[in-house]
């Protein structure tokens, strides 16, 4: 059976963690940062879970993702 090729915009853009859940970039944090808080900037920072129903569409562009 041959290869499947990934899709290298979704390889770059998502991770997988230990736990084999797919992690995204949160949104919101390149600019207009000036005014909002330091909290809410930090919350930006940390990735995020993929939703369920986004999950599927990521698995089957990027078959061989990997953390």
């Amino acid at each position: 059976m041959p290869k499947i090729r990934s899709h290298k915009g979704t390889q770059k853009r998502f991770r997988v963690s230990g736990g084999g859940k797919l992690l995204r970039r949160g949104a919101f944090q390149s600019h207009l940062l000036e005014h909002k808080s330091a909290k809410r900037k930090r919350g930006y920072a940390q990735m995020k879970q993929v939703d369920a129903g986004d999950a599927k569409v990521v698995r089957r562009n990027a078959p061989y993702l990997e953390g």
